[in-house]
């Protein structure tokens, strides 16, 4: 079934009415943009920051209606203050010396225990495999584990995890694929694997938003968000959404990448977002045929990273190509070969990290005067 048109969207939304002018929402003027890419709609509603709590029922009609419409995977709305709408009054002069503040949007995830974000600096480092492979490996931990891919862009789960198939959809929520004894999502499911997602920043937002808060996600101890490379809308928007219990930074040992990590590590540290640590990836090559060890791109630099910025160096990663060739064909190492070196690398991660989510830490030394 085909996607709604631009005409029928708007055709729709003009059964919503604005509570302020009576008129419909398009008429009135609130409708800043409507776009629509694969069944997902997102529609920016402009308003006043003064009445944005008036307009909340709104957005969510909107976001009702349109979710009903055929050819609609899933739809959401957002509040914008880029500029005032046409038909809306100026607002009310603050009483008392207190302006009036639109309140703030609920926080995503309720049910997880903690979200974390593995993230690096710049792209190619591994950070996908990393993701994946950490989230398998707190699945065997015995974890209830949830994977999301943020990188809409870019979505590489699909692939490595390797599922092709579309989740299914319960009313108004999707549901997670299962994989590997884990819950995945990704933009990639919703998606023709070679479409390019050509989306401005509010859609991201919008994509992202409803993976987090339109799928049914259930009861998790860990949740692992596959980030995007760099510092940009998904970042920012999973700092404010959710309650991120930190951030793992993804390196490779070369000094580029090292700059690059560096900046992650400083922008989480701006969004008050803790950083959990530093992994190494790629840290060196071992050869299958003869056993020779090579640091192709150095190695140590991430650990000695991690101590000039006073967080904890999590571990590091072989070069090896079973990693890659386990990645494409959609089985992860961990899962795959798990008694490997690399799988058991990826393991050992994966409990120094619990062990910190868990805040299990050695007891400080009794001092016993006699």
């Amino acid at each position: 079934m085909s996607e709604p048109t631009q005409d029928e969207l708007h055709a729709m939304l003009r059964g919503i009415k604005d509570p302020a002018s009576g008129r419909d929402i398009v008429t009135a003027g609130l409708v800043e943009s409507v776009q629509s890419r694969g069944g997902l709609v997102h529609v920016s509603l402009l308003t006043d920051r003064a009445q944005a709590t008036a307009m909340e029922p709104v957005r969510q009609a909107v976001e009702k209606l349109l979710a009903r419409a055929p050819g609609v995977k899933n739809a959401t709305a957002v509040l914008t203050a880029h500029k005032p709408p046409p038909s809306a009054a100026a607002p009310p002069p603050a009483q008392h010396g207190h302006a009036h503040a639109a309140a703030p949007k609920a926080l995503l995830l309720p049910d997880v225990t903690s979200i974390v974000a593995v993230a690096s600096g710049k792209g190619g480092v591994g950070k996908s495999t990393v993701a994946v492979n950490l989230a398998v490996a707190l699945v065997q931990q015995g974890l209830r584990v949830g994977l999301l891919d943020a990188d809409i862009y870019g979505p590489s789960l699909p692939r490595m995890l390797g599922l092709n198939r579309k989740p299914e959809l319960r009313g108004d929520r999707m549901i997670p694929l299962p994989a590997w004894g884990l819950k995945a999502m990704s933009i990639g499911f919703l998606v023709e694997e070679e479409t390019p997602m050509i989306w401005r920043g509010p859609m991201v937002m919008g994509a992202l938003e409803q993976m987090m808060g339109q799928v049914a996600w259930g009861p998790l101890d860990i949740m692992i968000v596959d980030m995007p490379p760099g510092t940009g809308d998904a970042q920012l928007t999973m700092a404010q959404r959710v309650s991120l219990a930190g951030a793992v930074i993804v390196s490779t040992p070369q000094d580029i990448a090292l700059l690059d990590a560096r900046r992650g590590v400083k922008m989480f540290e701006r969004t008050r977002v803790p950083v959990l640590g530093l992994i190494e990836n790629m840290s060196f090559f071992c050869c299958p045929a003869c056993g020779h060890r090579a640091e192709i791109f150095g190695h140590g630099g991430a650990r000695r990273e991690a101590e000039r910025l006073g967080t904890e160096f999590l571990g590091e990663v072989p070069l090896v190509l079973e990693i890659r060739t386990a990645s494409d064909a959609g089985t992860p190492i961990v899962a795959s070969d798990p008694d490997s070196h690399a799988a058991q690398a990826f393991s050992a991660i994966a409990r120094r990290l619990a062990a910190k989510l868990r805040g299990a830490a050695a007891p400080a030394p009794r001092i016993v005067v006699s």
